[in-house]
């Protein structure tokens, strides 16, 4: 089943499971929202999002706290028999044992947090979020070159592995090889990361397979990273028109989201690490509000105005 187990959330949240009885391995989570049921505890049930992870806060425990033991079994049983995903109580406050009994009955797991109930839920979405994001897989390489993810793609043979090979070597650091695992994280941002079974690896035709991590040291490999532009090399044809200037930005698309994309043709001479290294450069430039590109149009324009005169 997609989703996120139960497992995998207590360990990431470093949280108690108050339920061990229950098998949260095969327990799983699919929605990345929380929900915090305090209009539940009263009773009010309409239009309840039960497939959210539901998290019982200060206020929350306050309320409980209040109510009557007959009328608190009646909501929970009620709360519970809707099969939520789990039951996280948080700031360390620990429940009832008819709380934790009826959690046993309907198979639900119960976990305590020692976090805020802000914090916790920040982190919760956050987590989960990524986990759960829409994803696909490509191929090509992703370094992180000056803070920005530039994902490197192009014919299988091209050079992609080398100009990495040749960034890692200038300090820059290698996420990931051959596969690039995509994920859409919000609108506006995707990110990449490699398989487990790749990861820290390059292969070069030649040579074989390298170990990143052990060759040039942690410093030089990175988990994940935002993709910020695309660099597609291609065989150069003489033939084809080639945009010189960019006052225009190209984009190409991963997942809905667009990602400005640059082509770039491969002739013999051409030092692919500087060319990587330079359009990073380039493209947080234009973020920062600066284009050279219109800057020198600008100046012939100016030129050629000055001229008429």
């Amino acid at each position: 089943m997609y989703g996120v187990t139960i497992a995998e959330l207590i360990e990431k949240m470093k949280m108690k499971n108050l339920t061990p009885e229950i098998d949260v391995e095969n327990a799983v989570v699919s929605h990345p929202d929380v929900n915090r049921p305090a209009l539940q505890l009263t009773g009010f049930f309409d239009h309840f999002d039960k497939d959210r992870v539901q998290i019982i806060g200060f206020v929350e425990q306050e309320y409980i706290r209040q109510m009557e033991p007959e009328r608190k079994r009646q909501v929970f049983d009620r709360l519970l028999a809707e099969k939520i995903p789990c039951l996280i109580y948080s700031r360390g406050f620990i429940p009832d044992e008819d709380v934790l009994a009826l959690c046993s009955h309907y198979d639900v797991p119960c976990m305590v947090s020692e976090q805020s109930t802000s914090d916790l839920m920040a982190e919760v979405i956050r987590w989960l979020k990524v986990k759960l994001a829409p994803s696909i897989s490509i191929h090509g390489v992703l370094v992180d070159v000056f803070g920005e993810g530039v994902l490197i793609m192009g014919e299988s043979g091209i050079g992609k592995s080398e100009a990495a090979l040749e960034l890692i070597k200038r300090g820059h650091r290698l996420v990931t090889d051959d596969v690039v695992q995509i994920r859409k994280v919000s609108d506006e941002t995707i990110i990449g990361s490699a398989p487990d079974i790749t990861k820290h690896f390059i292969e070069l035709r030649g040579i074989g397979i390298i170990d990143v991590k052990s060759l040039y040291g942690v410093e030089s490999i990175k988990d994940t990273q935002s993709i910020d532009m695309v660099i597609k090399l291609e065989e150069w044809d003489r033939d084809k028109e080639y945009d010189r200037l960019g006052m225009e930005d190209q984009y190409t698309e991963f997942l809905g989201n667009q990602v400005v994309c640059h082509a770039i043709p491969i002739r013999p001479g051409r030092n692919l690490a500087i060319i990587v290294e330079t359009a990073a450069i380039n493209y947080r430039q234009k973020k920062m509000g600066y284009n050279a590109a219109r800057e020198l149009y600008n100046r012939v324009q100016a030129n050629l105005g000055r001229g008429k005169s």
